[in-house]
C-alpha cells in the first residue's frame, strides 16, 4: 500500500492534486464543493493500517491528515 507514514510526509501544503496523486495513488473517495468562489476537493485514500485525508483548496494541498485506525 501507498498509504503510508513515510509518503504522508512527502506531501507539503501548496502541491498540486497531481503531485499528490504522483505519490499516493488515485484516491479511494472524493468529494468536491464550491464556496464563494473557492473550490475545495476532500480526498482519502485507505490502506491496510492507515486512512490519510487530504482536503486540496483551488487545486492544492490546504490540511492534510494521517489517522490509524485502533485495532479490533
Amino acid at each position: 500500500s501507498k498509504v503510508t507514514q513515510e509518503n504522508f510526509t512527502k506531501i507539503q501544503d501548496g502541491m498540486s492534486e497531481q503531485e499528490v496523486v504522483a505519490i499516493l495513488g488515485n484516491a479511494a473517495e472524493s468529494s468536491s464543493a464550491s464556496v464563494l468562489g473557492i473550490s475545495g476537493t476532500s480526498s482519502k485514500w485507505t490502506g491496510s493500517d492507515a486512512v490519510i485525508t487530504i482536503r486540496f483548496v483551488n487545486g492544492k494541498v490546504a490540511l492534510k491528515s494521517f489517522n490509524k485506525p485502533a485495532a479490533k
